[in-house]
């Protein structure tokens, strides 16, 4: 299965982890990805507040780039396939707006690229069961929760992904790979990433519950699938014992033995290698 890869800014940035253990992880499974020559940014951060136009626009010249190679795309970042997904949607519903897009990209809207999440690729394409065949280490005595955020499944008559309300997917596949997912209800709440920067006390309080929650469910650690509530989630912890929050990607290159998984965790605030150790994953931290 081949399908367009758009990194966005994050993946060769911050989230450098999150991009190196999706290639793998893809490369692994079969799957193919080719990066879009000359993408842009979403405009994720800022654009969607500042003019409607443009916040269509930017992802809208990637939809294009996707379009010429004639693949689907994928796009981990969760604020990357939101935006890109919002600019579909209205691309598809709002004809004079998208003829203005189209003027300003220079390309004819033919909607026939999805975007999809990495989390969709893996769940609706191979399965849990396919997934489950390629593990090499299970994940074994690992307890996490899974954290989507605010943009992986919302709004959903544009997301179009999971349930917006109790999403599954993530659990789905970290079970297939053999980790404990404990039940909590906090898995779509906002961490507060937009504002890491200009209000960090708002910020640690909405990390600080995530947090807190996550250990009164029996968790050691979180488990995301968005560069930038990953690095806000570590960032952002001040009690300790502070939770790791791993990229599913990496779980899944682990449970698949992949040499380079030990690599990934360099760019981590917060050191996994302790609770993966307790769980018999790896040999103890000196």
């Amino acid at each position: 299965m081949e399908y367009a890869y758009y990194p966005g800014c994050s993946l060769h940035s911050t989230g450098l982890e999150y991009g190196l253990s999706t290639k793998a992880v893809f490369a692994h499974l079969g799957l193919d990805l080719t990066e879009l020559s000359g993408w842009n940014c979403c405009g994720a951060s800022s654009a969607h507040v500042m003019s409607h136009t443009l916040a269509v626009a930017l992802p809208a010249r990637n939809l294009a780039l996707a379009q010429e190679l004639g693949r689907d795309v994928v796009a981990p970042c969760a604020a990357c396939f939101n935006r890109m997904k919002s600019a579909d949607y209205y691309l598809r519903t709002d004809p004079v707006l998208r003829e203005e897009v189209e003027s300003l990209v220079g390309f004819k809207y033919s909607g026939q690229v999805a975007v999809r999440p990495v989390l969709a690729v893996l769940y609706e394409d191979l399965g849990p069961g396919l997934v489950s065949q390629r593990v090499r280490r299970p994940l074994t005595g690992l307890k996490v929760v899974t954290y989507y955020g605010c943009l992986l499944v919302r709004p959903p008559q544009i997301t179009q992904f999971d349930d917006p309300e109790d999403p599954q997917v993530m659990a789905a596949l970290l079970r297939a790979v053999g980790a404990e997912v404990m039940p909590w209800s906090h898995a779509t709440d906002c961490c507060g990433a937009s504002l890491s920067l200009s209000r960090a006390d708002v910020v640690q309080s909405l990390v600080g519950r995530i947090a807190e929650r996550a250990r009164e469910a029996g968790a050691e650690a979180l488990v995301t699938a968005c560069p930038l509530c990953q690095v806000n989630l570590e960032m952002r912890q001040l009690r300790e014992p502070r939770l790791p929050a791993f990229y599913i990607t990496e779980l899944l290159g682990l449970a698949f033995d992949l040499p380079e998984a030990m690599q990934w965790w360099k760019k981590h605030l917060i050191d996994p290698r302790p609770v993966l150790a307790q769980a018999g994953l790896l040999e103890p931290v000196g």
